[in-house]
C-alpha cells in the first residue's frame, strides 16, 4: 500500500494594485516562490494601479463610466482614449515577457495578448452602447469595473508561467453568486437580504472548492467575484477584493491569509504624519475595524467579519520587505470558549504572543492605546428640529432622508432635537440640505476631521477623558470618543 504524503496546507496572498504595477518581478519572482515550498499557494489580484490610486486601472474604468452617462463627442473620444490606454498598459507589461519565452509559452503569450485585447475591446463595446442610452445599471457599472481585475489576473498568470515556470491558472469569478444562488435578480435579492453575512459564507464554501480542484497550477483569483444584487460596489464598496481574499481563505480553511502592500503593516499612526509612529506586531480584530472604519486603510470590516468566523489568522505584510513579520492580527475568541481552553490545556501561542504586546487576560484589553488615527475631508451638518416636529418622528425623517440620497455618515450624535451628522464632503449635495430643510434649521461646518483614538477594552483606563490634548484648533477636528467593548 502506498502511503501519500499530507496534502500540503493552503496559504492565500492578496496583493494590492500598486504591488503588481510597480512590483510585478519580486510578487511573481521573489514572494510566491519562496511560499511554494511549504504551501499550496492561492493569489488574489486586484486591478492594476499606477503611481497614484487615481492613474490606477479601477479609477480610469469608474472615469469611464462618468462619460458614459455624459451626452456629446468629447466623452465617445474620452472613453475610447481610456480603454486604449488601459489595453496598451496591459499589453505592454505582456511584450516584457518575451525575452523569456520558447515554443510553448510563446503559445501561451500570444493568446493572452488576444484574451486582453478581446476583453478590452467587450467593454468599449458596452460603454459606447450604454453612452447611446445615456444610462447604467449598477450592476452594469459592477460588470465595467471587473475589467481591471480579469486583466491583473492574466498579467500575473503569465509572468509565473513564463517567467518563472511556475504553472498557473486563472480563476474569474464573475458568475460565482449565479452558480451559488441562481440566475434569477429577485431570488439573489431575496438570499441576500434574509442571509445576511451568510451570504458570503456561502460563496466561500464555492469558491474553496473552485480552488482546490487542481494543486497543479497556482491558482490566480479576480478579486471582483461576480455580479452581487444591488451591485457589487454598493454592497461591498471598493475594498471587495479584500473580502474575496478571506472569502478564499475561508473556503479552503486556509492556514494564514495574507495582504501584500507596500508598508511594513499597521502602524501608531500615520507615518507620513507622524515620524515617531511605529509598526504594530499585532493588534486585535476589533481594533483594526475600528482603525479601518476611522480612517486608516487596513482591512475591510466584512473581511474581519469571514476570517473570525474560519478562526483564520490574517497577516499584512510589505513586498518591499517580504522577510519582516508584518502585522498579525489573530481571530477573536469568545471568551465562554476561551476560560473552556483554559480547563485543559496551557495557553495558546497566540496568547502568548498577545501578551507579549501588551495584551492582558481573557479579554486581550490594553493598559494604553493602540493606535491613533484621523478621517479628513468631511464636513459636520447640524439639524435643529422646528418646535412642532416630535422628537422621534424628527430623528426618522433625518436618517430617512439619508437613506433615500444614499448616504452613511461616518459619526452621529443626537440630542432631543438636534443631531450632528459627520459625512464625507464629497457625498454631500444641494438636495440632501433642502430635503434636510424641511425638518429644521441646518448648518454647516466644513473641512473637518475626526480624529480617534483606538485601543482594545480601554473605556475604563485611567486618563482616557485626557488623551486629546489642547492644541486643537477650534473647529478643526471633530472629535470621536474612544471606543471600547
Amino acid at each position: 500500500m502506498t502511503i501519500r504524503p499530507d496534502p500540503k496546507p493552503w496559504i492565500v496572498q492578496k496583493y494590492g494594485g500598486t504591488s503588481l504595477g510597480k512590483l510585478l518581478d519580486k510578487v511573481c519572482g521573489t514572494i510566491i516562490p519562496s511560499y511554494l515550498k511549504t504551501y499550496n499557494v492561492a493569489v488574489v489580484c486586484s486591478a492594476l494601479s499606477g503611481t497614484t490610486k487615481a492613474s490606477g486601472t479601477t479609477s480610469l474604468l469608474l472615469d469611464c463610466l462618468r462619460c458614459a452617462e455624459i451626452v456629446g463627442v468629447e466623452s465617445i473620444g474620452h472613453i475610447n482614449a481610456t480603454i486604449d490606454s488601459i489595453r496598451d498598459a496591459h499589453l505592454d507589461k505582456l511584450q516584457s515577457f518575451r525575452a523569456y519565452s520558447n515554443d510553448t509559452s510563446d503559445l501561451l503569450l500570444s493568446e493572452t495578448t488576444l484574451s486582453v485585447v478581446n476583453d478590452c475591446e467587450e467593454i468599449r463595446r458596452f460603454l459606447l452602447a450604454a453612452h447611446v442610452v445615456g444610462d447604467l445599471s449598477a450592476r452594469s457599472k459592477d460588470r465595467v469595473l471587473s475589467l481591471g481585475e480579469r486583466l491583473a489576473c492574466k498579467i500575473v498568470a503569465a509572468a509565473l508561467t513564463i517567467k518563472e515556470g511556475i504553472p498557473a491558472r486563472v480563476i474569474n469569478l464573475d458568475n460565482i453568486v449565479a452558480e451559488v444562488f441562481g440566475g434569477s435578480l429577485p431570488e439573489q435579492e431575496s438570499q441576500f437580504e434574509r442571509l445576511g453575512t451568510e451570504f458570503y459564507h456561502r460563496l466561500s464554501r464555492r469558491i474553496g472548492s473552485i480552488v482546490s480542484e487542481s494543486t497543479d497550477a497556482v491558482p490566480v483569483i479576480t478579486g471582483y467575484f461576480g455580479l452581487m444584487p444591488h451591485s457589487l460596489l454598493r454592497c461591498v464598496g471598493r475594498g471587495y477584493s479584500d473580502l474575496c481574499g478571506a472569502m478564499c481563505a475561508a473556503g479552503l480553511a486556509a492556514m494564514e491569509y495574507q495582504i501584500w502592500k507596500e508598508v511594513d503593516g499597521i502602524f501608531t499612526a500615520d507615518p507620513r504624519k507622524v515620524p515617531s509612529a511605529r509598526v504594530l506586531a499585532t493588534v486585535t480584530a476589533e481594533e483594526a475595524a475600528e482603525l479601518t472604519f476611522f480612517g486608516s486603510e487596513v482591512i475591510h470590516p466584512l473581511t474581519m467579519e469571514q476570517l473570525h468566523k474560519s478562526e483564520i489568522v490574517l497577516r499584512l505584510k510589505n513586498v518591499l520587505n517580504p522577510s519582516g513579520s508584518g502585522t498579525v492580527i489573530y481571530p477573536s475568541t469568545p471568551e465562554t470558549d476561551h476560560q473552556v481552553k483554559e480547563t485543559v490545556q496551557e495557553s495558546p501561542p497566540d496568547d502568548i504572543f498577545m501578551l507579549s504586546n501588551g495584551y492582558h487576560g481573557q479579554s486581550r484589553s490594553r493598559r494604553r492605546p493602540t493606535a491613533i488615527t484621523s478621517k479628513e475631508g468631511l464636513i459636520l451638518i447640524n439639524v435643529t428640529s422646528s418646535r412642532t416636529t416630535k422628537s422621534q418622528g424628527f430623528l426618522a425623517s433625518v436618517f430617512c432622508q439619508l437613506e433615500r440620497n444614499g448616504i452613511v455618515p461616518d459619526l452621529v450624535t443626537t440630542s432631543e432635537r438636534n443631531v450632528s451628522l459627520a459625512i464625507q464632503a464629497s457625498t454631500i449635495t444641494n438636495k440632501l440640505v433642502l430635503d434636510l430643510q424641511e425638518f429644521g434649521s441646518v448648518t454647516i461646518l466644513e473641512n473637518m476631521n475626526i480624529v480617534s483614538v483606538i485601543g482594545q477594552k480601554m473605556r475604563n483606563m485611567v486618563g482616557t477623558a485626557n488623551i486629546f490634548g489642547t492644541r486643537i484648533r477650534k473647529n478643526q477636528y471633530l472629535p470621536h470618543q474612544p471606543r471600547g467593548e
